[in-house]
């Protein structure tokens, strides 16, 4: 696999929690990782979006494995770990992970679509 230089910047982020106002926060876990089929770029992440009680409310992870829906089920299908959750209660879907830029790219807009949602409530 290709050297990902936005490796670093997610490590760096390891352990910040930021404010998001009117009580909502991120929080960002990052480690590097053996490189693994489950993990093939080497670093385990959890971005999370949380309401002002604590409640995640929107996640990017590859800390499990998801069940993906019956249509996705075919015999020697690759176990999904890198997913989304997009609401509460969602079991996750998959997250094609490109590099870990792109992953901060993406978490960060749909951060900015679901706070933007909320305020037009």
């Amino acid at each position: 696999m290709r050297e990902d230089p936005g490796i670093r910047t997610l490590i760096d982020l390891h352990g910040q929690i930021i404010d998001q106002g009117e009580g909502y926060w991120i929080k960002i876990e990052a480690w590097l990782a053996a490189a693994s089929e489950e993990v093939p770029h080497g670093i385990r992440y959890s971005l999370t979006l949380h309401e002002p009680h604590g409640k995640r409310i929107l996640g990017y992870d590859n800390a499990h494995m998801i069940k993906l829906p019956k249509k996705f089920k075919f015999a020697g299908r690759r176990l999904v770990y890198d997913h989304k959750h997009r609401h509460v209660s969602d079991q996750g879907i998959p997250y094609e992970f490109q590099d870990a830029h792109q992953l901060l790219a993406d978490f960060f807009g749909e951060v900015d679509r679901v706070l933007k949602e909320i305020k037009q409530r």
